[in-house]
């Protein structure tokens, strides 16, 4: 690895470790954890009209579909703790290193403990070449107050 690669790879990995104090914040929910109960039924967007920031309610529509693919990048004591089946553990830091593992033919869905970490991973994966990458606005956190299941 050249010099500059070694200094570029360094400066990501300490912008992503200066990011992940934030996602343990409890400030004010966001709207996106007051949509409708998970029971409603709802029309899934087509993916040229998904926003970047999904709300919990679009995500469970979306997870499970073949050509969605949703990302934890919590760190792994988190991800014991409590997660959503069926979801990929890449913790923020190692995103850089593991860009070949992400699927560009996939909807990508990134998500954390609150959205934080996540929403700074779909910038990133964005200024990348990603274009189908979303962010699952109020994390795990969103997603077990409306009542989805996790496990441990």
């Amino acid at each position: 690895m050249d010099r500059i690669e070694r200094i570029v790879r360094f400066l990501l990995c300490t912008v992503f470790a200066l990011g992940i104090a934030g996602c343990g914040s409890t400030g004010p929910a966001s709207t996106a954890e007051q949509a409708p109960s998970p029971t409603a039924v709802q029309e899934v967007p087509t993916q040229a009209e998904l926003p970047v920031d999904l709300d919990v309610h679009t995500v469970a529509q979306l997870r499970g579909r073949p050509d969605v693919v949703i990302i934890d990048v919590r760190e792994p004591y988190e991800y014991q703790e409590s997660r959503i089946p069926g979801v990929i553990l890449m913790p923020m830091n190692s995103v850089p290193q593991r860009l070949d593992e992400i699927p560009r033919d996939k909807t990508v869905v990134v998500m954390c403990r609150s959205g934080n970490r996540s929403s700074r991973v779909v910038q990133f994966l964005r200024q990348q070449g990603f274009t189908n990458v979303h962010n699952m606005a109020g994390g795990i956190l969103a997603w077990s107050r409306a009542g989805y299941s996790t496990e441990p």
